[in-house]
Parts: structure tokens; sequence; C-alpha cells
């Protein structure tokens, strides 16, 4: 039905944004793209209803056409924004449809603040794909280097290279990176 958020197409939220904001349907799509299936997944766990989740969505995205500017980019990130957003609507929803039942009942509460998992989510998957993209050399020192604690040194033996040749992947591997997480 939506697809899942692909925070790594081409173009920066803020840059949609502005694009939005000159009436530009290419970048509303780029951005339905990127946080529809998100959006409608939030709605969908508060509602529980499939068709009342892409009245939310449709709310939220025409929102977004009608004023972009809503969303201030200092206070964190589009995808974030707009979970927090979507769990709300849903919530209102949910009131206007049933005033007389008690709000306790319908409320999810999480002891994980959503919008910093969201953004915790999104980096993730940002150094993922920027992993993938290295050569696998690099990747391989990387990731002994980093997710099994290796130093240079235990790389160098493990992987029978010298030990310049793994600084060497590493700082290159991690100048790409930087380079690919800044963009």
């Amino acid at each position: 039905m939506f697809r899942t958020a692909d925070t790594n197409a081409p173009g920066s939220d803020e840059l949609l944004l502005n694009r939005v904001g000159q009436r530009d349907p290419q970048a509303m799509t780029q951005i339905f793209d990127r946080y529809a299936g998100l959006v409608f997944s939030i709605a969908l766990r508060v509602l529980k209803d499939p068709g009342q989740a892409e009245d939310v969505v449709q709310e939220i995205f025409t929102q977004i056409w009608q004023r972009p500017g809503a969303f201030v980019s200092s206070k964190g990130s589009l995808g974030a924004w707009l979970v927090v957003v979507a769990r709300n609507r849903a919530i209102d929803l949910i009131r206007r449809r049933r005033p007389t039942d008690s709000l306790e009942d319908h409320v999810i509460t999480s002891k994980v603040n959503i919008a910093s998992e969201v953004e915790r989510t999104t980096l993730m998957q940002k150094v993922r794909t920027a992993l993938d993209t290295l050569p696998s050399e690099q990747r391989l020192s990387v990731e002994l280097a980093y997710f099994d604690g290796l130093t240079q040194t235990e790389i160098a033996e493990r992987t029978g290279d010298p030990l310049g040749t793994v600084k060497t992947r590493i700082r290159l591997a991690l100048i790409s990176l930087r380079r690919a997480l800044q963009a």
C-alpha cells in the first residue's frame, strides 16, 4: 500500500519542503514516497483501522502541501515530526469518533521516545547504506574495528594484511562515511 521511508533518496527534506512551498509536485511526491509508509504505520497502530489510517495520511500530506512551513527543521527531523503529528491526528480522530469513551482506553503509552527512535533508525539506515557503498576491504576493516572492537594491529593479524594497509583502509572508509552522512 505505502512504501517504507527512503531517507536516502536524493534531496534533503528541507530542500524538498522549500520546493513544495514553490508548488513543485515532484518534491511533494518525493516527500510522500519517503514518509507515507511511516505515517500510515503510526496511524494504523493507534487507530487499528486501515481506512482511517489512510485518512490521517491524506490529511497530513495535504497539510504539508498547503503549509510546508509548519515544519520547523531546527526542532528535529521531518520524519520525527511526522510521527508525532500522525500520532496526535490519530488520537484526535479517536476523540471525535467516541466522545463518551475514556481516552485512556485508546492511548498508546511507550517508554520509548518515538521521535528519537525514528531519528536513530533513520541514521542507522544511512550508516548501513554508506557502509554498503564501501569497497569490501574497507568495509571489513571498519566492521572489525567498530563492531567487533578490534585494534588495527588485531585486524592486520586477522586479515593477514600489513598494518599500514589496514590503517589506510580505515582512514579512507571513515572519510567516505563522513561524506555520505553529511550529504
